[in-house]
């Protein structure tokens, strides 16, 4: 079964820290890029952090650089999104998405172009 598993995400103080993850399973990550990308009530999903290569382009979102760390492992099939110093414009769903598409080296910004995606996570920043 294709399918992408987000976990890790829950109720955190500002300031806190959380770590998600997603698990791939029924294709592999290593020919893919892949990304969290977050949705608020009311707003657009927005990319967060997208990776294609561990030893390549990176891309962070402007609100979060500094404080989210992405990383993959391919060996694993698992995506990783570290986040740290979080505040109350975190707060929204957190989904992994995985796309074929690769543009300079890392995947496409727009969450349109991606082709799997897992269930997402919740996390809320709220003291």
């Amino acid at each position: 079964q294709v399918q992408l598993v987000e976990t890790g995400g829950g109720l955190v103080q500002p300031g806190g820290s959380l770590r998600l993850s997603c698990a791939a399973s029924g294709f592999r990550l290593d020919s893919y890029a892949i990304g969290w990308f977050r949705q608020a009530p009311g707003k657009e999903r927005e990319a967060v952090s997208v990776i294609y290569s561990s030893d390549g382009r990176v891309y962070y979102a402007d609100s979060v650089k500094g404080r989210f760390t992405i990383s993959k492992d391919n060996a694993a099939n698992m995506l990783y999104l570290q986040m740290n110093s979080l505040n109350h414009e975190d707060t929204a769903g957190y989904y992994c998405g995985a796309t074929r598409l690769i543009v300079h080296g890392l995947g496409p910004l727009d969450p349109n172009e991606y082709e799997r995606w897992g269930q997402g996570t919740q996390v809320t920043v709220s003291s």
